[in-house]
């Protein structure tokens, strides 16, 4: 995605719109990387069960924050700017999950060290 942006959009979409694109790329990276890590935390901190839910968590988010910023950031191209309008609210609805799973992470790992 993030050599889809770098590459393929540059001149085709305003400035603004490939920050925001980045900015999606960014944000989609970051918590893939966060999947991995909670995937290899030690099972005495967090159990088979929360990471599973922890990660799907960061998936759904993922697919609502990071995938309704590329597409409105694109839209223009496609010529879809009215029928995909409906994705503004959708982006801070993927932003508070991610932000759901991060406090879920920080509980059940603070539950388990205290055990």
């Amino acid at each position: 995605m993030g050599a889809l942006g770098a590459h393929a959009l540059e001149g085709k979409i305003s400035p603004d719109q490939i920050d925001s694109y980045k900015t999606g790329v960014r944000y989609m990276v970051w918590h893939a990387l966060a999947i991995f890590i909670t995937q290899v935390i030690p099972e005495k901190l967090l159990s088979r069960g929360a990471k599973n839910r922890i990660s799907s968590l960061f998936i759904l988010g993922i697919l609502f924050f990071s995938v309704s910023i590329f597409l409105l950031s694109t839209r223009a191209i496609f010529g879809l700017e009215d029928s995909l309008a409906f994705l503004g609210p959708v982006t801070p609805i993927g932003g508070l999950i991610l932000i759901i799973a991060w406090i879920y992470l920080a509980v059940q790992v603070g539950i388990k060290s205290k055990s």
